[in-house]
């Protein structure tokens, strides 16, 4: 007589989907949930929440035309320094405006130097 097994069944030798499987399906092809949530108080409008959410890989959210992340500074190096580039160019141009408001000043404190 032998027992049942507890263990679930070595990858790929199930006829039902595991999860790695949806999981890459899912990132393949993409999903989108989508919802609303409004709060009324006698039929005035109180609050308005949209609410989306996309699953997909980096590919093909690149392909649907999506790609924040890549102007994010927080998430992107690239769009971090750009930002900071464009602050500093704009920090140029304001104190040479300023210096050009107040020559005198600007001689002075190149002499200190």
């Amino acid at each position: 007589m032998s027992m049942p097994s507890r263990m679930p069944e070595p990858y790929g030798q199930s006829g039902g989907a595991n999860l790695a499987d949806i999981l890459e399906r899912v990132l393949d092809k993409g999903i989108v949930i989508a919802g609303d949530i409004r709060i009324n108080l006698l039929d005035i409008e109180l609050l308005t929440i949209k609410l989306r959410l996309i699953v997909a890989s980096v590919d093909k959210a690149k392909e649907m035309g999506i790609d924040w992340w890549e102007d994010d500074p927080a998430l992107s190096t690239r769009a971090r320094r750009d930002q900071l580039t464009k602050e500093n160019a704009e920090l140029r141009e304001r104190l040479a405006r300023l210096e050009e408001l107040e020559p005198g000043r600007a001689r002075t404190r190149e002499e200190s130097s």
